[in-house]
């Protein structure tokens, strides 16, 4: 079963634009990894979790989709071509074989388990081997919206608290923040997606809550009450408008952004930076 959240993808038209972002939003950032089909990708470790910066780095190598098979790189290139933004969760797995059964027993996927496999850098510099395990997901209301598990074989070449020290003072990533105009009717999905027992209901939606980080869904309307502005909708159904981080203290992470003459509005206790500055993501940043 599913025990939190391990990964988001933020997918971007610029891999390099996408990544002097972050570096300017104070996140310590690694090094450029390069898929065999086709798409390049830049990871931001937190405690726990990380966000995957993508980008369509050698089309001519992306698969398509076939029965059986979801094709991450063409879904993502996709995605990107109708705008940037949050394209997919992740949640983590500690067996996708038992994962995937259950999404098909649950009627949320026809697909095989995806094995791939790469070599790293460790935070030294020195080489390693890592090796994940993806079953896919679908909600048929969200096709603009995607979904997965992940095994990590390797975790302990993976994690490094030497990559999880930001200037921006982000420790967590707390959660993410779904809207849609109808939350209900992605309340069985959700759960049974991410593995949590109950969706907690209020006014304008519910929380699945995780192991690791909280699912919010709420209305556009909600969203833009409770944080100030418009969130990026992406399709119907489901769209993954925002992340939520938890940080050492707002101060650290507002000299950081104000240092990178990045966009940031402070409203109800949070930070947040509105996705027209944010490569179609918004990020909310809170005191732990």
């Amino acid at each position: 079963m599913p025990n939190g959240i391990d990964h988001i993808v933020h997918v971007v038209a610029d891999l390099d634009a996408g990544e002097a972002f972050y570096r300017d939003a104070g996140f310590l950032v690694s090094s450029r990894n390069r898929h065999p089909w086709g798409t390049h990708n830049h990871i931001i470790q937190l405690d726990g979790s990380y966000i995957e910066l993508l980008g369509i780095g050698e089309p001519e190598k992306i698969l398509a989709a076939r029965p059986g098979s979801f094709s991450f790189g063409a879904y993502n290139r996709d995605f990107v071509e109708n705008g940037e933004g949050l394209s997919m969760l992740l949640m983590n797995s500690l067996d996708a074989k038992a994962d995937m059964q259950a999404f098909r027993t649950a009627g949320i996927s026809d697909f095989e388990v995806f094995d791939f496999a790469r070599e790293g850098k460790h935070a030294d510099g020195a080489t390693v081997k890592l090796a994940f395990s993806l079953a896919y997901a679908v909600d048929p209301l969200s096709p603009d919206c995607g979904f997965a598990v992940c095994q990590h074989h390797f975790p302990e070449n993976f994690w490094s608290a030497a990559l999880q020290q930001h200037a921006n003072g982000a420790t967590q990533l707390s959660g993410v923040v779904f809207v849609a105009d109808h939350p209900d009717q992605h309340r069985d999905f959700l759960l049974s997606f991410t593995g949590a027992r109950e969706a907690v209901p209020h006014a304008t939606g519910f929380i699945a809550r995780t192991q690791r980080g909280d699912v919010d869904v709420l209305t556009p309307h909600a969203f833009r009450e409770q944080h100030g502005l418009l969130p990026q909708i992406h399709g119907p159904g489901l769209s993954l408008a925002a992340m939520c981080f938890k940080t050492s203290g707002l101060a650290q992470t507002e000299t950081a952004l104000t240092k990178g003459e990045l966009e940031v509005h402070r409203h109800a206790g949070m930070l947040i930076v509105p996705p027209q500055a944010a490569h179609g993501a918004t990020l909310i940043f809170s005191p732990s």
